[in-house]
């Protein structure tokens, strides 16, 4: 599971998840991306889900990049406490997704199973996303 090494401070307040994507909105890496058109918190485990249906349906040839990275913490208060006395322990870390956002590249594998492999992945994610190609791709 991806998380920080170490944090400034160990509880995040919630922010706003309003906007556009000002970066990381243009295919960089790889010939196609996954973009995100909402705005959404994305777990680590649904990282994870992603990365391994990409290599599993591209049977590890190609290579991935992941664009995005969990450094929010979420806190929560166990089930069935009283309100107060503090907010809750880390539960889970996040990645704040805005629209406009590449999640996911991908290269040295045709279009065909390209489109295939990030159509797959898309299915693990809360939100909507489309494929994309880097401008320059034949």
């Amino acid at each position: 599971m991806l998380m920080p090494k170490r944090v400034k401070f160990r509880k995040a307040q919630r922010g706003r998840r309003k906007g556009k994507a000002k970066r990381g909105s243009s295919v960089a890496f790889g010939d196609f991306g996954l973009k995100a058109l909402e705005p959404e918190w994305i777990t680590s485990r649904q990282i994870e889900a992603c990365r391994v249906a990409l290599s599993r349906k591209m049977k590890r040839d190609g290579k991935v990049w992941i664009r995005i990275f969990p450094d929010k913490p979420v806190s929560k208060k166990p089930l069935e406490t009283r309100m107060g006395k503090g907010k809750g322990a880390p539960e889970f870390w996040v990645a704040v997704i805005k629209p406009g956002r590449i999640l996911f590249e991908v290269s040295g594998v045709s279009r065909e199973l390209a489109h295939e492999a990030l159509t797959l992945c898309s299915h693990k994610l809360p939100i909507k996303t489309k494929v994309v190609a880097r401008p320059d791709y034949e």
